[in-house]
């Protein structure tokens, strides 16, 4: 693996403005989310809705992504995305919500998830998750992906490739009447045969008016995940892979989560609708 050296908390940028004209989530300003009681089944309006939502979050992930080098810095990808979200009408999820800071999630190398934009300089070598959920017409749209910057060792390049693969193989086993739990039979088996953590504290989610319905979709086989999949079920999948343990830690800053052991990890999401066959993409640019 490459021999980077850890990361450590860069400076933040202030926070960026976003219109006034554009409508923002109910958890802004808020410490937290009011809690979620609707349905897990959508409306055919609702899930529309949604497409537009994840659409737009796809395209503002892609935009940043293509900023991705050596010598660029985390905080730049972020004005990359919030500016995309706010010039097509739409509210950057995570801006506000319990107090995060910023316009999407940027986790390099040993973050695992919810790494903070900052003055963080990209190295040769890197790998970097992107992480983008867009609000608008009353709807979250969220995915997220792993980036390669420069030129990458093979152990980072296949974890990155076959994280990829397990949320393919997740989504296609996504079928009305079976139990939740068959989305993590799915990712665990396959992250097995190459010896990687599958990371187990944070989760796939529901999500429609809600950013977080309530919902979990964990990526391993848990036997309390007995939910059946409904048509009409709107959540993400999100595997989160590691070189070494599923144990993390977490920064200071009560957001960004890393590995124990500080290896490698890498994370891909998309949000879904089930349909009468199985399970239709909501996040395609």
């Amino acid at each position: 693996m490459s021999g980077q050296s850890l990361l450590v908390p860069g400076e933040l940028s202030p926070a960026r403005s976003v219109p006034g004209n554009i409508r923002r989530p109910e958890y802004v300003g808020k410490p937290a989310p009011t809690p979620y009681t609707g349905p897990e089944v959508q409306t055919a309006e609702t899930i529309e809705a949604m497409r537009i939502a994840g659409r737009i979050a796809a395209q503002a992930m892609e935009e940043a992504a293509k900023l991705i080098a050596p010598g660029v810095t985390t905080d730049e990808l972020d004005k990359v995305a919030h500016d995309y979200m706010c010039d097509h009408g739409a509210y950057p999820s995570t801006l506000g919500y319990r107090g995060y800071p910023k316009s999407l999630c940027s986790s390099v190398n040993e973050v695992i998830c919810h790494g903070i934009p900052d003055s963080t300089v990209l190295r040769d070598g890197d790998i970097v998750n992107l992480d983008v959920t867009a609000y608008i017409g009353g709807v979250h749209g969220d995915n997220n992906a792993t980036y390669l910057c420069g030129e990458v060792d093979e152990e980072s390049r296949l974890l990155v490739e076959r994280t990829r693969e397990a949320l393919n193989r997740a989504i296609k086993a996504v079928k009305p009447g079976r139990q939740i739990n068959v989305i993590g039979r799915v990712i665990e088996s396959y992250a097995k045969r190459f010896g990687y953590g599958v990371v187990r504290d944070f989760t796939g989610h529901g999500i429609n008016s809600s950013f977080h319905s309530g919902l979990i979709i964990p990526h391993y086989d848990s036997p309390h995940a007995t939910t059946v999949i409904e048509p009409g079920m709107t959540f993400t999948i999100e595997p989160m892979l590691t070189l070494g343990t599923h144990e993390y830690d977490m920064w200071e800053d009560g957001w960004t989560v890393v590995t124990k052991d500080r290896k490698r990890t890498a994370q891909f999401e998309h949000t879904l609708v089930v349909t009468d066959s199985g399970a239709d993409i909501l996040t395609l640019p």
